[in-house]
């Protein structure tokens, strides 16, 4: 039972740690969006890394739930939040540099 619980994490994990992808689909489809609707799908992406990555690591503690699913989505909601801090670290250091 706890086995097919944390399975069923993992696979969540990894849906969820691709999800940001999903913000690439107006950009391939030429469709201009809202700022509002910008700032919602900027703020979804963020929840999305940080739920990933969480529950990909809770996954990934116990030894006996590791697998190529968890240790995948691991790496890619780690991607996307070191992606994330560098834009930020970007961002602080062009606002102090003007």
């Amino acid at each position: 039972m706890e086995r097919k619980k944390l399975q069923s994490v993992s696979i969540a994990a990894l849906i969820v740690s691709i999800m940001p992808l999903a913000a690439l689909a107006p950009s391939f489809l030429h469709l201009s969006l809202s700022d509002r609707v910008r700032t919602a799908w900027a703020g979804a992406n963020i929840v999305f890394v940080l739920l990933g990555l969480i529950l990909s690591v809770v996954c990934v503690r116990s030894k006996e739930s590791r697998s190529v699913i968890n240790i995948a989505s691991t790496a890619i909601s780690a991607f996307w939040a070191l992606l994330m801090v560098g834009i930020v670290a970007l961002a602080v250091f062009l606002t102090f540099v003007q």
